[in-house]
């Protein structure tokens, strides 16, 4: 949010659409702009759209003074329908440059130049990605290190908003984690659209970003979603061996049927996630798992969908990102037979109803043990190193990190004690 005038930034979707769009604020904040509102939006299904248009509309509506501004994937994928709506439309490529933000407008293909409605500039070329780093009022640090995705999953349409993998170069991170540490963040969160495949563009690796990283006096590191076949020995060492790389894996299985991961290209199998799954847990017992998971991909029939619906008990998966199959305009699975979207909102909700089973027995077997809690800004909640959603039975410091014992579990949190270090 910002001050009246000023430059609001709303973000929809994952955690590198949080880091960028410290980014946008800091460009449009330092072309001039006043009075703007941008979107940075996400279009991972279609209800992710939906939102988008939805909340554009709405600023549209209640704002006619407004400057109404969308950027990230669903601007890239629908951009003639938002600047249709009266809204100005940036690049994903370019919402970083200030240029983008000045009244000045250029041409796009798709819109009309010369209209009211054409977008503020035009993406840069395909090329180094510039690390994205969140704000100092998150107590964690979320550090954007790679965009795009050089795959071809039948379902996503990232590829086409966001470009082939980009990463950035290991000196940059480590400079933009020095600023998160320099202004009291305890914990960075590696994020990317792909970031398992990081430094894949530059010779270079994510275990390699990693170690250099870990020179610096980070207290917590956190990796989000890593593709299971890119976990390579150097990468399993760093997960399992670092303590201060916290317990805490999310993988991209997708689905626990192998003909549906075959239809969807993915490049592991039911049993190679599962594999990796013991063999993390052996090697660290307290590592907790979370996956994402779609429900209702185009031909999964009942017996495919009990295979998924087994994983969460055969993976341990406890954390899971769990959302109904939407068909993406330019994809192979839109094209694809569909399941239909009533089956695959029922699928989806039976899948996070075994999952939740599983948080909850997961949390519960937990009681009176230790953690080390990251105190989230309200001085209240926060998440373990596990990622347990934590709540203090008094108020802390925010941002600090303090040692407490699991008392019980409310619902999908544990309340927390304070207990000496």
């Amino acid at each position: 949010m910002s001050a009246p005038g000023g430059v609001e930034v709303v973000n929809f979707g994952c955690r590198l659409n949080i880091a960028e769009g410290e980014a946008v604020r800091d460009a449009a904040t330092r072309a001039g702009a006043g009075n703007m509102i941008v979107f940075n939006s996400c279009a991972v299904t279609d209800e992710a759209l939906r939102q988008a248009r939805q909340a554009v509309r709405r600023a549209l509506r209640e704002r006619p003074g407004a400057n109404v501004v969308v950027t990230g994937c669903a601007a890239e994928l629908e951009g003639q329908r938002f600047a249709d709506m009266g809204a100005r439309v940036v690049a994903n490529d370019a919402k970083g440059l200030a240029a983008s933000y000045c009244a000045a407008s250029v041409s796009r293909a798709g819109l009309k130049a010369g209209s009211p409605h054409q977008p503020l500039a035009l993406g840069e070329a395909k090329g180094v990605y510039t690390p994205a780093l969140s704000g100092a009022d998150h107590a964690r640090a979320f550090l954007g290190v790679q965009t795009g995705c050089s795959h071809s999953c039948t379902f996503c349409a990232t590829v086409l908003a966001r470009g082939s993998a980009r990463s950035a170069t290991v000196e940059a991170v480590v400079d933009a984690a020095r600023t998160a540490l320099e202004r009291g963040q305890r914990e960075i969160v590696l994020t990317g659209v792909d970031l398992a495949s990081y430094g894949d563009d530059n010779g270079t690796s994510l275990s390699a970003l990693i170690e250099a990283l870990l020179e610096l006096p980070i207290e917590r590191l956190r990796l989000s979603s890593l593709d299971p076949d890119r976990v390579d020995d150097a990468l399993f060492a760093l997960i399992t061996q670092q303590r201060r790389v916290m317990p805490h894996v999310h993988l991209s299985l997708q689905a626990g049927d192998d003909m549906v991961l075959t239809r969807m290209k993915r490049r592991h199998r039911r049993a190679d996630a599962v594999r990796l799954i013991e063999r993390l847990k052996t090697a660290r017992p307290d590592i907790a798992i979370g996956a994402d998971l779609i429900a209702g991909f185009p031909t999964e029939d009942d017996k495919m969908f009990a295979n998924s619906l087994a994983l969460i008990d055969d993976a341990d998966i406890v954390f899971g990102h769990i959302f109904p199959y939407s068909p993406r305009a330019g994809t192979p699975a839109a094209r694809m037979p569909q399941v239909g979207r009533a089956l695959a909102r029922e699928r989806a909700a039976i899948l996070r109803e075994a999952n939740a089973r599983r948080r909850h027995a997961w949390m519960d077997a937990q009681r009176g043990q230790r953690a080390s809690m990251l105190v989230e800004r309200d001085g209240l909640t926060g998440h373990g190193e596990t990622f347990a959603a934590l709540t203090l039975a008094a108020p802390a410091t925010p941002g600090s990190i303090v040692p407490v014992r699991l008392a019980a579990r409310d619902g999908d949190r544990m309340i927390a004690e304070r207990i000496a270090a």
